[in-house]
């Protein structure tokens, strides 16, 4: 294991979680998954996005901030490896698409100086999928407020996020996830496992499930 600190992303639905769970029980990592069930805005964004798209990307903003905070300056003897699956980046790549440009320049004024406290990943797991499989995803785990999210609302978030990585030079393994099936195929897992034992430049290393 090459990483200390491995993010996983992807857009909706696209198995960040599971994804997650499994890396951090093989590496008996530090696990920090994304709080987004304490939103009380996110129900309401998705009825009426433009009424409560602020409030809800400032929510997401301050926890994952303060999560992140909390936890990345705890040092833990026994667990050396932390797994996350979220970049706190996603609060602005989110925030892109869902604000009007006036709000987006205030969030990003925000963002830019809470972004410099944090620690960033030694490494991004990026999952790609397709926005027909996505909606399978979103259909399977079977959470209400998502199940009327458009086709049209899933593209631009992959747009942005491909967008941002590929300008920025992130460190990252970008997976096409389109047949991902990590909990039943051991050798979806495999794969990304013996990814994680070589070094990478930074930029984008493109990777396939077979």
């Amino acid at each position: 294991m090459k990483y200390n600190f491995i993010t996983i992303e992807g857009n909706i639905g696209a198995g960040k979680t599971t994804l997650a769970h499994l890396l951090a029980k093989r590496f008996n990592a530090r696990l920090i998954l994304e709080e987004f069930a304490d939103n009380p805005f996110l129900p309401k964004f998705y009825e009426n996005p433009q009424q409560y798209a602020f409030p809800l990307e400032l929510f997401f903003m301050a926890e994952r901030f303060k999560q992140l905070k909390e936890l990345l300056q705890q040092k833990d003897l026994f667990q050396t490896v932390t797994i996350s699956d979220y970049l706190f980046t996603k609060c602005l790549l989110f925030a892109k698409v869902n604000l009007p440009d006036d709000e987006f320049r205030l969030y990003q004024r925000l963002f830019d100086i809470i972004h410099q406290q944090l620690i960033q990943p030694d490494l991004l797991i990026y999952l790609h999928a397709p926005v027909k499989k996505l909606q399978e995803n979103i259909r399977r785990r079977n959470r209400p407020y998502e199940q009327g999210i458009p086709n049209e609302y899933l593209f631009n978030i992959q747009e942005t996020y491909t967008h941002y990585i590929k300008q920025h030079d992130i460190k990252t393994l970008f997976i096409d996830a389109s047949n991902a099936d990590f909990l039943s195929n051991d050798i979806h897992i495999n794969v990304i496992l013996d990814a994680l034992s070589k070094d990478y430049d930074d930029g984008q290393h493109y990777l396939t499930l077979p």
